[in-house]
């Protein structure tokens, strides 16, 4: 992932002088930015200029055409929504120009259609509660418990050969989830799958990490083999990812780490002791064993497996050894995840999932006030805009950000403004809670499409169209300087604005 953001760096600065010329040439209407719903004034995005057909094919189902006009009416129709509500939505239609182009990038048309029923979903959510269908007091412990951050289920057996466990709010980096069991039956094979959302209409969900345990081998070898895929109904499985691999060369490093451990496959040259004198001797030289190899599942005996949620890969480890890596592929990244299936002869003592995202109460945040966003003045000139990348179900990462280097005196006398930037998840309730989280802080921007990763550009272009126009919202000029950064970095806004002082 990380060869993305050369090319987001270089296209955000590219993004943001395109914008600050438009704008000088042609600056925007004020009766425009003070409704994001409007469709009066110009879109000050309309230098982006293709040719397009008028309507989008899904390269994975040429057979089915999207209207673009459906679609912006799903997104872009006028909502009863507040001042405050709208405050989230300032790029919201900022970026409407582009549903006319997306299949210009991977997987642009799929994070479109699905943000139009995720969008759908929020607003009937919210009218219905603006409605009074919802007793608040049932509503507010319902939301306690919709993303909870531990999640456990001992004498996992029932039934043994195939379990389900509900994960909620997907996965973020840090979550895991351990897995205690015996391989059993006549074979002793076993898979874990990790699935997500169906689509509407789709009969079975994308399956995000395929992790396949053969103790007898397959069809390719007669030795034991782990088996990792993914599987969409657009694209059907993908390349296997093999543990041992056929060939030394196909072991590739994710993250640092090996996609399978060396040892797996090789001869365990492990000693014993001989009891009668004492000594530590190779398995290799005891008259009467035959070499055996190391495999980290055995049929008959207790394992205990951890999948580990990382940066750019799933880590598998057994009885504390890293055993095997699984890289994410496009548009199947670990927040996707809604569901964990274990299945196949494997007898199971029990499931654990933890780290898992919470959004944090905030009826029970005491110091609410100061992590709030400064409002935008007339007053106050801008002097650096952070537009920070984040997802969906990051909430703890947010938080977290918020009560450190959101807290300097710049961000809190509001000469730096920093702004979230996030799509959609195509979980209802974790747009639930993240439109809550929105409201709640005011620094959340909102974003017309599901946040898959190939989308960063886009994010790019919201940050430099935030930073160099919207601040016209509130009369405040645009500021003078535009940053991107991510909810894992802890900025030094002292050391920046010291560099920046110095220019």
């Amino acid at each position: 992932m990380k060869k993305w953001y050369g090319g987001a760096l270089v296209s955000s600065l590219f993004m943001l002088l395109l914008l600050r010329y438009g704008f000088m040439k042609n600056p925007v209407e004020e009766s425009y930015l003070m409704n994001p719903f409007s469709s009066n004034g110009t879109n000050p995005l309309e230098w982006v200029r293709f040719t397009a057909p008028p309507a989008l094919q899904n390269p994975g189902n040429a057979s089915q055409v999207i209207s673009i006009d459906a679609i912006a009416f799903n997104l872009f129709a006028q909502r009863n929504l507040s001042k405050g509500e709208q405050r989230s939505l300032l790029t919201w239609n900022l970026l409407k120009n582009l549903i006319n182009h997306s299949h210009a990038l991977p997987n642009g048309v799929e994070a479109i259609k699905e943000a139009g029923s995720a969008w759908n979903s929020l607003m009937d959510s919210i009218e219905e509660e603006k409605l009074g269908y919802v007793n608040d007091n049932s509503s507010r412990k319902a939301k306690e418990k919709q993303c909870p951050h531990f999640l456990n289920k001992m004498n996992a057996t029932e039934p043994e050969s195939h379990y389900k466990l509900r994960v909620p709010c997907g996965l973020t980096q840090g979550s895991s989830i351990t897995i205690i069991g015996i391989p059993n039956g006549l074979l002793g094979d076993f898979r874990i799958d990790l699935t997500g959302e169906a689509l509407p209409g789709e009969p079975d969900p994308p399956i995000i990490l395929h992790y396949n345990v053969r103790l007898h081998g397959d069809k390719i070898t007669e030795d034991p083999v782990i088996v990792q895929n993914t599987w969409t109904i657009a694209h059907d499985w993908g390349e296997e990812v093999r543990c041992p691999p056929p060939t030394p060369e196909e072991n590739e490093k994710v993250d640092e780490l090996e996609q399978c451990n060396k040892l797996v496959g090789k001869d365990d040259n492990r000693t014993i002791r001989v009891h009668s004198h004492g000594l530590r001797l190779p398995l290799l030289r005891l008259q009467g064993f035959k070499p055996r190899r190391y495999f980290p599942f055995k049929q008959g005996s207790l394992f205990v497996a951890t999948l580990r949620v990382g940066p750019e890969r799933v880590q598998m480890t057994v009885d504390g050894k890293h055993v095997t890596s699984f890289a994410y592929r496009e548009t199947l990244e670990p927040w996707l995840v809604s569901e964990v299936r274990i299945s196949g002869d494997v007898k199971l003592i029990s499931v654990l999932a933890s780290g898992l995202p919470t959004s944090e109460d905030s009826d029970h945040t005491v110091d609410i006030e100061a992590l709030k966003s400064v409002p935008l003045s007339l007053q106050r000139p801008v002097d650096l805009f952070i537009g920070v990348f984040s997802t969906a179900n990051n909430f703890k990462r947010r938080m977290a950000v918020r009560r450190t280097w959101m807290q300097y005196p710049e961000v809190r006398s509001g000469t730096v403004v920093v702004r979230f930037f996030v799509g959609l998840h195509k979980n209802h309730i974790v747009n639930d809670e993240l439109w809550n989280e929105a409201r709640t802080y005011g620094d959340i921007q909102l974003m017309p499409f599901v946040d898959y990763y190939s989308l960063i550009t886009w994010k790019t272009l919201a940050i430099c169209t935030f930073g160099s126009l919207s601040l016209l919202q509130t009369e405040v000029v645009s500021a003078k300087f535009v940053m991107k950064t991510d909810d894992d970095a802890f900025v030094r806004l002292d050391e920046v604005m010291a560099s920046l002082n110095r220019i």
